[in-house]
């Protein structure tokens, strides 16, 4: 049996590498007498590279080749991966990928596709990096009504938050320390925004809750606007900021997704995760929470689980392995305000004493925290549960205080 890869960057050159370097073993647990790499896709060329013969340039050959059953597509992006990825489904081949953009926008379609066709569409690497989430997920939770699904999934966001709890410098600061270490891109807009973890968590609730959630239907909010301020009060709260994605069911036929920076408490497991790594906690009504850990990108961690899903292909040829979802429904997932939080909302008030006294009679008694050497005139407070719109607007339409910022609190 035969492999091809397309796109040799950090993750292909990676599982490129895991191919070679584990051959025999990769071959033992494929079940397969051979699983030989084939072909290299790329526009560029490597003229010094060790698997020079390999490089092809035109993906009418790894289409066409009758001897390559399994493709691993590394490219990235939406445009080519989708139209090449798509036809060699089509054609009859397992694609295994890494690509969460690809999967998060056209998931329902290329599974259909693949049940069509009795091969295999696999992704293990698009969520979790290294972290095996997928497979169980499918397999060793299956007994399980999953919940709620929550985590940090965005390692360069939790670098910088983690630098801005831990040696108290601004977001500006610990970004450009992102970048200089290479876990930030020049422009981290995919990272910071947000944009990453909502195709992550996208991908997550289908897989829990059996419907396609396209990242267009979920509220997703970055960590541009998180301040030292919001970090010592989230200190004082008894917890930390973390930018979590999350999934959580609404009765039989609704479910809540958003992204955006949240509230941990310090016993949280969420709390300690630090630096790049990731984590995935996973609320089953039978298990209760499981969080699964670890690096959730980097060349090695993101290959080791490619080539996971091409041993998988490899042992399914004959059969398909049954995973996938139903298309997206309309209204499936709730608007954000909708959904009732508790609230941390930090604003300006010259009289502090009337600001409360508004804020308690407008949405209930609310936590006053403090801070050391905060201005005079600023407040911050920690609703009880209520619908996030309700106190996003009660809280905005007070004379007397000016709303900042607001930050979930998190229950996990």
């Amino acid at each position: 049996m035969y492999v091809a890869v397309m796109g040799f960057g950090t993750v292909g050159s990676g599982v490129v590498e895991l191919l070679y370097k584990n051959h025999h073993s990769i071959v033992k647990k494929s079940m397969q007498d051979s699983l030989d790499l084939k072909y290299i896709l790329d526009i560029r060329d490597f003229p010094d590279s060790p698997y020079k013969d390999k490089f092809v340039k035109d993906f009418n050959i790894i289409l066409n080749d009758p001897e390559v059953q399994i493709v691993v597509e590394t490219m990235g992006g939406i445009t080519f991966a989708y139209d090449f990825v798509k036809k060699l489904l089509l054609a009859g081949k397992s694609v295994v990928t890494s690509n969460k953009e690809l999967v998060a926008e056209k998931g329902f379609e290329l599974l259909t596709i693949a049940k069509e066709k009795n091969v295999n569409f696999l992704f293990e690497a698009s969520v979790g990096g290294g972290i095996p989430i997928i497979r169980p997920i499918t397999q060793c939770l299956a007994a399980n009504e999953i919940d709620e699904i929550a985590g940090i999934l965005n390692g360069t966001t939790n670098y910088i938050l983690t630098k801005m709890i831990t040696e108290d410098v601004s977001f500006e600061d610990a970004l450009k320390n992102a970048q200089e270490l290479g876990y930030a891109e020049k422009d981290p807009t995919a990272d910071v925004d947000g944009h990453d973890a909502c195709r992550k968590i996208c991908i997550l609730a289908a897989l829990c809750f059996g419907k396609h959630v396209y990242p267009k239907d979920v509220h997703t909010e970055g960590i541009r606007n998180i301040s030292s301020a919001d970090v010592e009060y989230a200190k004082s709260w008894g917890g930390v900021i973390k930018l979590i994605a999350a999934a959580k069911k609404i009765g039989d036929d609704k479910i809540s997704v958003t992204v955006g920076p949240a509230f941990v408490q310090k016993r949280s497991q969420l709390a300690s995760v630090d630096d790049v790594f990731n984590a995935v906690l996973v609320r089953g009504d039978a298990t209760g929470d499981v969080v699964f850990y670890g690096r959730g990108a980097g060349k090695m961690p993101t290959a080791s689980a490619v080539v996971a899903d091409v041993i998988d292909a490899a042992k399914h040829t004959l059969k398909k392995k049954n995973f996938g979802w139903d298309d997206a429904q309309e209204n499936y997932v709730i608007n954000y305000r909708e959904q009732s939080a508790a609230m941390y909302v930090r604003g300006t008030a010259e009289n502090r004493e009337e600001a409360i006294k508004a804020i308690n009679e407008k949405i209930g008694a609310v936590r006053v925290l403090s801070r050391e050497n905060a201005p005079e005139n600023e407040l911050a407070v920690v609703t009880n549960p209520l619908p996030e719109g309700e106190i996003r607007d009660k809280l905005q339409n007070i004379s007397s205080f000016a709303p900042v910022s607001f930050i979930r609190i998190t229950n996990y």
